[in-house]
């Protein structure tokens, strides 16, 4: 199937053309039609397969014939609801792509800078807001929001709102919108709670799931690595020096960890930067310009940041702390692999986050490469078998023996 099958404007088609897009992704082919005929939809699509495309573009479609050239002043008509900064910009620089040929206009509001530039906007009128949660029933608290004239409600990265407390603020602003309204309910993964999530807002939706739910990309490698807790900077360090990697993704569970990983690595003259929610939106932006333009080869986040990190051809995830949430993991090494491409994830399991990456093994039912032959192994062994791991000497596996006997020889804090 081509774009130009799929009965869109020729605005959208020409805006969609420019930016290279021939074919949709399965989750757009699937949901574009649903969407275009005005009904509710559950769709569920593991990362970077086009969810957001697969809302924008007919929701700039509908908007476009009900708005038109008309003149009258612009009411709040679709809303993007969405759990992080990173993601209500990147969503938002969607909308002003595919919309660009359009008179429709769009805003993005979010905590952590000042409200007043938001509210002007609003005062003058959109007609797309893209929203976290807290800035959005802040405002409308203080009455500068009116959402009865909506006609979409879009609630993006379900789950990761459900993991991140917001389920009651969801519910607070479903409550503010018209119950005659089209909702769109788009996750990568689909666990119960948000099936009865669904079931509460959505009427009678269509669903569409383009993978199995909670599967990680075929097209991701994925290694782990077996390491005792004391030596993961360590490893992160000698991973990154004799592999030589760059462009590298580094998910720390904190904040005060991921400083302290970037702080470390920087004793080492490896440029390195973290992104995390104690850091102000400009501050946040710049490190994630920089890491886009490979000014910086390592960027360490936590997941809350990172859900907005949207980069095609990011080659290196590396989970340094492992997530105590399984469905996390999916959403972590999604960064990479990403629109067809190749990439490598990395996990670093010691023996206190075992529990962990057995619920991880169960959940993606994958048979994860480990790679034994490394100096910073647990003392016990493998975790598994109870005896020490067999080397893997696939591609891209395991260092080479030499390597690794230097290492012991050398082996020594370096943080």
């Amino acid at each position: 199937m081509l774009f130009e099958d799929l009965s869109l404007s020729k605005s959208i088609q020409k805006a969609v053309f420019e930016e290279g897009y021939l074919n949709p992704t399965p989750i757009q082919e699937k949901s574009i039609p649903i969407v275009l005929e005005g009904r509710d939809l559950i769709g569920c699509a593991q990362t970077g397969t086009g969810k957001t495309a697969a809302f924008a573009i007919p929701i700039i479609h509908q908007l476009h014939r009900i708005v038109g050239s008309s003149k009258k002043a612009k009411v709040i008509r679709a809303l993007v609801v969405t759990p992080t900064r990173e993601l209500a910009v990147q969503i938002g620089q969607s909308f002003d792509t595919y919309a660009k040929y359009t008179n429709l206009t769009q805003l993005t509001i979010f905590g952590g800078v000042s409200q007043n530039p938001q509210v002007d906007a609003l005062k003058n009128g959109v007609d797309i807001l893209i929203a976290t949660p807290g800035r959005l029933l802040d405002l409308h608290k203080q009455g500068f929001l009116d959402l009865n004239h909506l006609h979409t409600l879009v609630l993006d990265e379900a789950d990761q709102m459900l993991d991140m407390g917001f389920v009651n603020d969801v519910k607070k602003i479903v409550k503010l919108t018209p119950k005659n309204r089209q909702t769109l309910l788009f996750s990568a993964t689909m666990p119960i709670a948000i099936r009865e999530l669904a079931e509460m807002f959505l009427q009678d939706p269509a669903q569409v799931e383009v993978s199995p739910v909670s599967s990680t990309a075929e097209n991701v490698e994925q290694r782990v690595y077996f390491v005792d807790k004391t030596e993961k900077r360590n490893l992160l360090y000698t991973l990154i020096k004799e592999e030589n990697l760059s462009n590298v993704l580094v998910f720390s569970r904190t904040k005060h960890g991921a400083d302290n990983v970037v702080k470390a690595l920087r004793k080492k003259d490896i440029p390195a930067e973290a992104i995390h929610g104690d850091k102000s939106q400009n501050a946040r932006q710049r490190v994630l310009d920089a890491f886009k333009n490979k000014e910086v080869g390592v960027l360490v986040a936590t997941d809350i940041a990172a859900r907005g990190i949207d980069i095609e051809q990011l080659p290196y995830v590396i989970n340094f702390d492992l997530p105590n949430i399984p469905e996390t993991y999916v959403h972590r090494i999604g960064r990479t692999g990403r629109a067809g491409n190749g990439g490598i994830a990395i996990s670093f399991c010691g023996k206190d986050e075992l529990p962990y990456w057995k619920d991880i093994q169960k959940l993606i039912k994958v048979d994860v490469k480990t790679i034994a032959d490394h100096p910073y192994q647990w003392h016990s062994g493998s975790p598994e078998a109870g005896e020490k791991p067999k080397s893997s000497n696939r591609s891209g596996g395991a260092h080479k023996s030499r390597k690794s006997n230097n290492a012991k020889k050398n082996k020594k804090r370096w943080y």
